[in-house]
């Protein structure tokens, strides 16, 4: 994999500017993230948040971070966070795929896999887990809730399983599955839902509860009168 083609995974039609890095976890295993904006700026997912919350997801821990060069967001938080050394590379590792699931089976159960999926959460503030599967045309990716010590640099399962699937180039989105095994109404925050509403904006999202039940949705009707506006393109 070259930084090329990392870079061409992130969604940046607002900017124009694609950034990429890759994690390696203490377990050796390598995660990229890109930069996935949003049309509320305040809400892009920036590349090294995207790969850190990937390694924690797979209950791995950050310990080195490759970058083509260190103008990178929040690449001074994740790095004190978690002690990362930072290298500084024109070859990148190869990352491994296997945050892909393949098609599930028919013997699959998508709420016994997000119930298994919540033990994967890192929870250190809230104690809250929720857990989350977002399907391709190929398969689908996992995400779960990750906190950190910034309330503010944590980030949702929704997000996370978002950022699996640019970083890995899989983005024809069919739906998305999330479950909480707390509260009263399984549901992705205010924030989650600006996020899908432009990612997936016409696409099915199941919500299973607590209690046992479940909600099917058009994810657009989980935020009315969103924020949109054709004239934050800069892309001519």
């Amino acid at each position: 994999m070259s930084w090329t083609s990392l870079l061409d995974r992130s969604y940046v039609p607002y900017s124009g500017e694609p950034k990429a890095c890759l994690v390696e976890g203490s377990s050796g295993k390598i995660y990229a993230g890109v930069r996935i904006e949003n049309i509320s700026y305040p809400l892009t997912i920036p590349a090294v948040q995207a790969a850190c919350a990937i390694c924690l997801s797979e209950k791995d821990t950050p310990a080195k971070i490759y970058v083509q060069n260190r103008e990178l967001e929040q690449l001074a938080f994740w790095t004190v966070e978690f002690h990362m050394k930072v290298v500084e590379t024109d070859e990148p590792p190869v990352v491994d795929r296997e945050d892909l699931q393949m098609n599930p089976s028919s013997t699959f159960s998508a709420i016994d896999e997000l119930k298994s999926l919540l033990n994967q959460a890192v929870t250190t503030n809230s104690d809250f887990p929720v857990s989350a599967l977002l399907f391709t045309e190929n398969g689908y990716f996992e995400g779960v809730n990750v906190e950190v010590s910034d309330w503010t640099q944590g980030i949702c399962a929704e997000r996370v399983a978002i950022a699996k699937a640019y970083a890995h180039g899989d983005t024809e989105f069919t739906k998305m599955e999330i479950h909480t095994r707390k509260g009263e109404f399984s549901s992705p925050c205010g924030a989650c839902r600006q996020v899908i509403v432009e990612l997936l904006p016409y696409h099915d999202v199941v919500l299973h509860h607590a209690d046992g039940t479940l909600s099917e949705h058009i994810t657009v009707d989980l935020l009315p009168f969103s924020f949109k506006s054709s004239a934050l393109n800069k892309k001519k």
